[in-house]
């Protein structure tokens, strides 16, 4: 198995499974079927079936899959079976929103610190993390082996919050600034453009819109 060769969609599913897995665990179902867990993404069992075959043979066919098993197979596929650390950087409203959201710690993501450059805001309190001064980041990262850098700073800030962040040796950077940014190629990054994902949303609810109104002129006619 060659990560490269997996697609990301079936890593993004994966995620999905685990999460509808847990449910299923903390509800006391032991075996659940690949059509049974496409039901509940929405999906087809024969994609369900696709994404699992990438890293091996989990289930038996008339009888399905382990619910408990299967979910920490995928838990250590995607790497959280030992957890990860990370820290966010902006102690605005999306990053104390991030901050505060406990399914982080539920899915195995350890947050460990809150940055900001604004010394109005360096000392306040987020949950039970105390906002801290930049110049202390490539220290603290270094000293608690944080993996995962979750950027929340404004668009003209982000790059160099990012290099700040793999200059102190993160592995991997999630940037929620309105701006792509440039990362070393053994540095992994994911961008979260919130706007685009409304335009998107938009632009799909702007299609039913038209089809709706193609109707009612039809009625009309």
């Amino acid at each position: 198995m060659k990560a490269e060769r997996i697609p990301e969609a079936t890593v993004t599913r994966l995620s999905v499974y685990s999460r509808h897995l847990q449910q299923l665990e903390d509800n006391g179902i032991a075996r659940v079927s690949s059509q049974e867990i496409a039901e509940m993404v929405d999906g087809s069992s024969a994609q369900v079936r696709k994404d699992l075959a990438y890293f091996g043979e989990f289930g038996t066919r008339g009888v399905g899959y382990d619910v408990r098993l299967l979910n920490r197979n995928l838990m250590k596929i995607l790497g959280l079976e030992k957890g990860r650390t990370a820290i966010i950087v902006g102690a605005g409203r999306l990053g104390k929103a991030l901050t505060l959201y406990n399914g982080f710690e539920q899915r195995g993501f350890n947050i460990m610190g809150i940055f900001d450059k604004d010394m109005s805001k360096v000392g306040g309190q987020v949950g039970k993390l105390t906002v801290s001064p930049m110049y202390k980041l490539d220290e603290f990262v270094k000293s608690n082996n944080v993996q995962i850098g979750v950027i929340t700073v404004p668009g003209f800030a982000a790059q160099e919050t990012v290099d700040m962040l793999t200059r102190a040796g993160i592995k991997a950077v999630l940037n929620f600034a309105p701006v792509s940014v440039m990362v070393p190629p053994d540095i992994r990054c994911r961008n979260v453009d919130l706007a685009v994902n409304m335009e998107v949303l938009s632009f799909y609810m702007g299609l039913e819109e038209s089809k709706e109104t193609k109707k009612s002129g039809a009625k009309k006619n």
